[in-house]
């Protein structure tokens, strides 16, 4: 197959005078709501847009949160700066119109013992099965510190041990769709690195670590992921505005451009998960379009996102 080079199209998800995320990641479809949310890191803010009225709802975070997913009983697990979080989301008051401010009631799940000073979860989502993985990242990407290291959470056996150490800026954790091979990038510019591994769908272990992608080869950083139903896994590439699909076999096959440099993560959404939603970065010589969702018509379609298999 050769590469596909050719026009996708791509709009705003939300209205021209919506308010831009500094680091948007993190989307996450929710199809009973047919709404999309996501989370801007520094402003520690989940966000909620719905995707035929454009209603946006805003929940306010004590710490940086880094992923989330939902819970069978609707509660958020999250990832933020110090530990694993259950998040009851509450609705604004009937009637509140424009941005609506939500309220949240929030529970530590589990501490996390970082290697060093000034470390965050980041990238993470559920595997097929319903366990949560996050990993960890030092926030100052100046120098690569590979102190990061990825981490599993089930309702029965808490936070795991480190289950991958070595990490700079851990991302791009994503599953195929039988479950049995696991996706997992480094981010950081001295990396540019995407690993698949082996995964273990009953006792949730990855082993066999390999090269899948190294992006010295292609362009940009590999940032957040999703996969499609056809098995092929979408990176975005950030600093380079693009989104490229790799083939299970590793080859790229697509390239999608996007109206900004830093896409940050993508996930399929719709009634129909036929739309690659796209978070973005605002870099500090913002252009008009930076820090905005986009949402691509791929003409592929995407899997459910799997929710937390436990209450909270």
């Amino acid at each position: 197959m050769t590469m596909e080079t050719g026009h996708t199209p791509v709009r705003r998800l939300e209205a021209r005078d919506a308010r831009r995320s500094s680091v948007g990641e993190c989307p996450v479809w929710r199809e009973q709501e047919n709404a999309l949310y996501w989370e801007d890191i520094p402003a520690q803010m989940l966000v909620r847009c719905e995707l035929d009225t454009q209603r946006r709802t805003e929940w306010h975070l004590p710490e940086r949160i880094g992923c989330f997913a939902f819970a069978r009983d609707g509660k958020v697990l999250a990832a933020l700066e110090t530990g694993l979080f259950a998040l009851t989301l509450h609705e604004p008051a009937p009637g509140e119109t424009g941005v609506r401010q939500g309220t949240i009631d929030v529970r530590r799940l589990a501490v996390v013992a970082h290697a060093t000073g000034n470390m965050r979860f980041n990238d993470g989502r559920c595997d097929r099965q319903g366990r949560f993985w996050a990993g960890t990242m030092v926030q100052d990407a100046a120098a690569p510190n590979p102190a990061g290291k990825l981490y599993r959470y089930t309702a029965q056996d808490g936070l795991s041990a480190p289950v991958v150490e070595g990490l700079c800026t851990q991302n791009g954790l994503a599953w195929s769709p039988d479950g049995r091979t696991m996706y997992l990038s480094d981010s950081h510019a001295s990396s540019r690195v995407i690993w698949a591994f082996d995964y273990d769908t009953d006792d949730g272990v990855p082993t066999n670590r390999r090269v899948f992608a190294d992006l010295h080869d292609y362009v940009g950083r590999p940032d957040g992921a999703a996969v499609d139903a056809d098995g092929c896994y979408w990176i975005c590439a950030n600093d380079a505005g693009l989104l490229l699909r790799f083939t299970p076999e590793g080859r790229l096959d697509r390239k999608v451009a996007v109206p900004v440099s830093k896409p940050s993560m993508c996930a399929f959404g719709g009634p129909h998960l036929d739309l690659l939603l796209v978070t973005t970065i605002c870099p500090p010589q913002a252009g008009d379009e930076d820090g905005f969702v986009f949402v691509l018509e791929t003409g592929v379609r995407g899997l459910p996102e799997p929710v937390f298999d436990g209450v909270l």
